[in-house]
């Protein structure tokens, strides 16, 4: 009888098996976690693992709880050729936009890689500055391997951070919303105020609270 759960994620996961050649030998997927949060760093993680490999537990981070996250988190580390995990901080993103932080933290994970890659698959980011070729794949987390282990490992970094900053601040409740513009977050926010250092100024919820709070001065 066919396990049709692992079938079906074995045929959306080999997306870098038709690339594989004399010439290509390590490809390296990458993606990210955080664009759309109000609060906190955006995440992006690369990944290269050996030729061939398969773990059919490995799917785009949204499909997967987050104790499965986590197990997988040290599977990956343990299995991968080489893997990276760069932040860019709230402050960053507010000066060049989300877009560019998010192509930046890509470009510095694949760069602080300890392994050469051939090739790269993204989701669905061009990077024109790469010397390889560079595949930015629609929905690539759901198809690549490397993308999807990527995004796992950005997004429970990501968390583990807003699990230390709801410690410090425990008030807004970080490690409910993970900064995510909740109903709750929203009211917390209004009642609290943004954190200069952790809130993205040039999202709309947090602009147009800190402008009517200006305007109050």
């Amino acid at each position: 009888m066919v396990n049709w759960v692992n079938y079906i994620s074995t045929k959306m996961l080999d997306f870098e098996k038709k690339y594989y050649s004399n010439d290509i030998n390590f490809i390296a997927g990458t993606d990210e976690a955080g664009r759309g949060p109000i609060a906190g760093p955006v995440v992006a993680a690369a990944v290269i693992f050996p030729k061939g490999y398969k773990n059919d537990d490995i799917n785009d981070s949204k499909k997967l709880t987050a104790k499965k996250r986590e197990t997988l988190e040290k599977i990956i580390k343990q299995d991968a050729l080489a893997y990276a995990v760069t932040f860019i901080s709230a402050k960053e993103i507010d000066k060049i936009n989300i877009y560019e932080a998010s192509r930046k933290a890509m470009i510095t994970s694949l760069h602080n890689l300890k392994h050469k890659y051939d090739m790269v698959i993204t989701d669905a980011m061009p990077l024109p500055m790469e010397a390889c070729k560079v595949i930015p794949l629609v929905k690539g987390d759901a198809k690549s391997l490397a993308v999807a282990a990527a995004s796992i490992l950005a997004k429970v970094a990501r968390d583990h951070y807003m699990d230390e900053l709801d410690k410090k601040y425990p008030k807004y409740k970080f490690r409910d919303h993970k900064g995510y513009p909740t109903w709750e977050h929203l009211a917390l926010l209004k009642e609290l105020g943004p954190i200069e250092s952790e809130y993205r100024f040039s999202y709309k919820p947090v602009k147009d609270l800190h402008y009517q709070q200006l305007s109050l001065l």
